[in-house]
């Protein structure tokens, strides 16, 4: 275990790990040594004992995709009875209710439709922007790639194109696990780890702010998880465009995966280490959607500082049987028995209110 130590050591001197130290952690760390490294790191970072979260709605503009992922219990192949593009009057109305209950942003994601053009999502986006006062997170790094190549158009038109019609930031959707040999046996019609990066990079490029998240808990080694983590790292030092790290376990209900679910705790580790190995990613998100509310306010314990969203509509996750749902009130108050001040909070994580 002298390894072990000399590691701890390391991030106890806040030095930054490499590859084979954080593959040390989350294979041979005791997990509570794991939990009060990862809760130092996040105080260091963030010294006011506060816990931030977001008000907004999950909108999937459809559920049409030929991706064809092995882990997605949501999609719908093209000329599926229960296929749909959503209607006008079907945004406007879930707009409306997100604004009543005080949301001030839609994460608006889909699949990857063969028949929606470019112009479809301009003037969904400028819809939007015509109508209501409300920020779009939308459209993952796979969703660009895809129009990108549909439009035939660069991934840096694609994009300016968007924001000029009212996109205001990307979501970190559609990394899975940033390793190809493992997205070709669970996405292979979806976009590469390195397209995903491009994507992201681009953004961050013209401007945008994304989130980065990790699906993990199926086929994947811990090898790959590292991976994954330092890709992400990396690529933070060269742009500085990531506002938020999100970790979170396949479920595999009705889904085409057949893996054993992984426990709270592999996922604590896993998301103690995102905090120590990404010590230039501002904040950890709770993945309370996937692990309910007693392991999201375990979690920020292990490193997170943030709790999401308060999702007033989730699809995808809840197609492969997840139906946690989380109440404003009752996110404030698993916040406050933690110990911690709840702020809601907006897309960038500047603090709106005290809750």
């Amino acid at each position: 275990m002298d390894c072990v130590v000399e590691v701890i050591e390391k991030v106890a001197s806040n030095d930054r790990i490499s590859f084979e130290d954080a593959l040390i952690l989350l294979t041979k760390a005791d997990t509570l040594t794991l939990a009060d490294l990862a809760d130092k790191r996040r105080q260091a970072l963030h010294p006011e004992p506060v816990v931030t979260f977001v008000v907004d709605r999950n909108i999937n503009y459809t559920n049409v995709c030929v991706s064809g992922c092995l882990f997605c219990a949501f999609y719908c192949p093209p000329g599926h009875p229960d296929a749909y593009v959503i209607s006008k009057a079907a945004l406007k109305q879930k707009i409306e209710e997100t604004l009543k209950l005080g949301g001030t942003q839609i994460l608006l994601q889909g699949g990857m439709h063969p028949f929606l053009d470019l112009d479809f999502y301009l003037d969904l986006l400028q819809y939007i922007k015509d109508n209501f006062t409300i920020h779009i997170h939308g459209f993952s790094p796979p969703e660009i790639a895809f129009l990108s190549n549909k439009a035939s158009l660069s991934i840096k038109d694609t994009i300016n194109q968007l924001v000029g019609a009212g996109l205001d930031s990307i979501p970190g959707g559609g990394a899975e696990i940033l390793a190809d040999e493992i997205r070709k046996k669970i996405s292979p019609n979806k976009c590469t780890a390195g397209q995903w990066l491009e994507v992201m990079k681009t953004a961050h490029n013209c401007g945008l702010k994304t989130t980065a998240t990790m699906m993990f808990g199926h086929i994947e080694k811990p090898e790959h998880i590292i991976e994954h983590l330092i890709k992400i790292r990396d690529l933070q030092d060269e742009t500085g465009g990531f506002t938020a790290f999100i970790p979170w376990t396949f479920q595999p209900d009705n889904t085409r995966l057949n893996t054993q679910k992984a426990t709270a705790v592999e996922y604590l580790r896993v998301l103690a280490l995102s905090r120590l190995v990404l010590n230039n990613i501002p904040n950890i998100q709770a993945s309370w959607v996937t692990q309910g509310d007693k392991i999201a306010q375990t979690a920020l314990a292990f490193g997170a500082n943030d709790l999401g969203s308060t999702m007033i509509e989730e699809n995808v996750v809840a197609a492969a049987g997840i139906k946690f749902r989380l109440p404003k009130e009752e996110m404030v108050r698993l916040i406050q028995d933690a110990g911690y001040k709840a702020f809601q909070r907006d897309c960038f994580y500047n603090k709106i209110k005290e809750l």
